[in-house]
Formats: structure tokens, C-alpha cells, sequence
């Protein structure tokens, strides 16, 4: 798309996620948290969805964790940016593939179901993926999303922003930017879905010190991929004052420091004739004033006029 903003570096994401590939079972936790929510969302939906993708599949959270047979799946797809995640993932036996977000390669009308957990929030051409996504899908198909919200590490987005002013008199993308839920529902629609829906959540999970925090991150391969992003703090001096400033305002009784998740759930159709559509303008058959009790007026005349 002409419009689309290149914020990310997707190689230097694929290169994350092969780092940490062979170590994530000891940092996955969020990703299998939000695996079992996700498909606790689908255990709501009386429909049953035979062939489903997975889209950003990381270490296979969504079907070893969480999915099952779950939803009535009988085959389940699997596929990550990274092939190192992808060669974690196919151990639970589901076919997988590497496979980039922004350039998906299924055939139209190829899935019932596709469910991405915690992966879209790295992909440049949201609108383009989600478009994607709704031709991959049958007619009447679901699309079920997990991604990070704008709040995310807003504790050391924070922290690093103050020291780098303070170092340096200039600040730069430290933490990567997310989308909001406004805006991600909104993309829904602009996408073809029917009845988008979003809501998001908070998760709040505490480190002993931020650099715990820095840490895990890298494990989980969500490490900063920012085009543009300076190469490394210009001093020492810096980084050591970001994690002072992280731990002064945010340490608890505990002398622990927490790290805010926010998780954007996104949830939509794939359009189909047998689904509910908004009335058009002018076919309702009772008048709202008739149900309120009050009397209906010409817009702009005032009351006792």
C-alpha cells in the first residue's frame, strides 16, 4: 500500500526471534498467557472451524498450550516470520511454515479460522495484512487476534526517554511504538471485516530490577526494531541512569519493579450473506421518542418554541 509507514525493521525482528528460538520455553510466559485467553475466547463461539491458521506461531503456544481440538479444529497451520521459530513450533506436529505477515502465501478462501497471538504488533502493513487475512479466510471465517496496545512498557519507555533527555538533550525510539484499540478495531473494518470488535486488557508482570526486565525481553525476541533506533546508548552513563530512574519511581515494598503489558484482543468476520447488517436509515418501525415518552422536535427548534 502507498500509505504504509516502513516503522520496523522485519529483518532485524526475524533475527530476534531466531536468537532466542532455542531458550524460549524459559521466558514464553506471556505468550502462553495470552495463548490461553485467546482460545478461551474461542471456547464462547458455538461454531466449529475444521482448518486454521496460526499467524506468528512463535514456539507453538497457541497449539500445545492452549488450542487442542479446541473450536472444533482439526488441522492446524502453523506459521512465524523467524524459521527458527517455525522449527520450534512443527515439534508438536502441526504443519509449519516460515512465512513473512506482510506477504501471505495461501490461496484465497483457505482457512476457517485464523488466530494470531502476540505477533502483529512487529508487522509494518497492518492494514495490507489484515486485508490478507480476510481473502485467506472462507466466508463466515473468524479472525482471532492477540497484540500489544500502546501502554506496553510504558514504565521503560518512561525511564529511558528521562535519561536520554538528561544525557544527551535528545531522545530516541527506545521502546517500540503500538497501536492503540481504536485504532486497531478501525483497521478491522478499513480491512472488510464484519462485526469487528476490540477490547484490551492489562498485564502486570514484576522483575527483581529493570535490567530483569531487559533482559527477558531479548529472550522473548522482542527486542527494540525500530528503523532509525540509535545503535547503542551514547553512554554508559545513560543506561545506568534510565534503570535509576525506572527503579526510584516504580519499585514496590517488595523492592520489586513491574512491567505493564497491554494486550489488544481484535475479533472479526470474514463478510457472509447469513450475517446481521445494520438497518438502513429510515426503516425502523417505532419512533425513539414514542419509547422515551418525549416529543420529537425538528433539529435546532428549542423546547416551548
Amino acid at each position: 500500500m502507498s500509505d504504509t509507514m516502513n516503522i520496523f525493521d522485519r529483518r532485524l525482528v526475524r533475527r530476534h526471534r531466531d536468537r532466542a528460538a532455542a531458550g524460549l520455553a524459559a521466558h514464553d510466559f506471556l505468550f502462553r498467557e495470552t495463548a490461553e485467553r485467546l482460545a478461551d475466547r474461542l471456547d464462547d463461539i458455538t461454531r466449529k472451524f475444521p482448518r486454521a491458521l496460526d499467524l506468528g506461531c512463535h514456539g507453538g503456544e497457541i497449539a500445545g498450550a492452549a488450542l487442542g481440538r479446541r473450536g472444533g479444529i482439526e488441522t492446524l497451520v502453523q506459521c512465524d516470520l523467524s524459521p527458527a521459530m517455525a522449527g520450534r513450533a512443527a515439534a508438536n506436529g502441526s504443519p509449519t511454515l516460515a512465512a513473512d505477515e506482510e506477504r501471505l502465501p495461501f490461496a484465497p478462501q483457505s482457512f476457517d479460522l485464523v488466530i494470531s497471538n502476540l505477533s502483529l504488533h512487529w508487522v509494518n502493513d497492518l492494514p495490507g495484512c489484515l486485508l490478507q487475512v480476510r481473502q485467506c479466510l472462507k466466508p463466515d471465517g473468524l479472525f482471532l487476534a492477540a497484540m500489544l496496545g500502546g501502554d506496553t512498557l510504558a514504565e521503560l519507555r518512561q525511564a529511558l526517554t528521562e535519561a536520554e533527555l538528561a544525557e544527551t538533550g535528545g531522545a530516541g525510539p527506545r521502546v517500540s511504538p503500538f497501536a492503540d484499540l481504536r485504532d486497531a478495531t478501525g483497521l478491522l473494518q478499513r480491512a472488510g471485516f464484519a462485526l469487528p470488535v476490540g477490547d484490551a486488557e492489562r498485564i502486570e508482570v514484576s522483575y527483581p530490577d529493570p535490567l530483569a526486565l531487559l533482559r527477558e525481553l531479548r529472550a522473548m525476541g522482542e527486542s527494540n526494531a525500530v528503523r532509525g533506533r540509535r545503535g547503542g546508548l551514547a553512554r554508559r552513563e545513560t543506561l545506568l541512569r534510565a534503570l535509576a530512574v525506572y527503579e526510584e519511581r516504580h519499585h514496590d515494598a517488595a523492592e520489586r519493579v513491574p512491567a505493564t503489558f497491554e494486550v489488544i484482543y481484535l475479533h472479526g468476520w470474514a463478510p457472509h450473506d447469513s450475517q446481521q447488517k445494520p438497518l438502513a436509515p429510515g426503516s425502523a418501525a417505532a419512533r425513539l421518542a414514542d419509547a422515551l415518552g418525549t416529543i420529537e422536535r425538528p433539529a435546532g427548534e428549542k423546547a416551548g418554541s
